[in-house]
């Protein structure tokens, strides 16, 4: 069975660029554009791994974040930042609320697979 990862970002095209990836290497998808959307998403499916973006409407992906490790089902979910944020401030920020790995845009699709393989071991 593939494991299943949850994408959000508020850009539609950008879901869409690593969703092509991400169902090539044989990954299911699931799809929010925001923090507030990927928490019903959470609800709706079991999801192995989740891909965020930091600024979204609604909810950020920090916020996104903290909320996501508060329910003992996703405690543990490794969660990757992709975002166009790189400050170390914003870095530590996403790290400190349970981020297992950070990614700026654009980023290379090799690296997004290795992080996601290194993660679901």
């Amino acid at each position: 069975m593939s494991k299943k990862i949850l994408i959000i970002d508020d850009s539609a095209v950008f879901r869409k660029i690593i969703s092509v990836h991400l169902k090539n290497a044989n990954f299911e998808l699931v799809e929010a554009g925001d923090g507030l959307e990927g928490l019903s998403k959470l609800e709706e499916h079991q999801i192995d791994l989740i891909v965020s973006d930091m600024n979204m409407p609604n909810m950020d992906g920090i916020s996104f974040i903290k909320k996501t490790k508060e329910n003992p089902k996703y405690k543990f979910t490794p969660i990757i930042m992709l975002t166009t944020e790189s400050q170390p401030e914003k870095k530590q920020q996403g790290m400190d609320a349970g981020a297992r790995a950070w990614l700026t845009k654009p980023f290379s699709p090799e690296e997004l697979l290795e992080t996601i393989s290194k993660l679901l071991v």
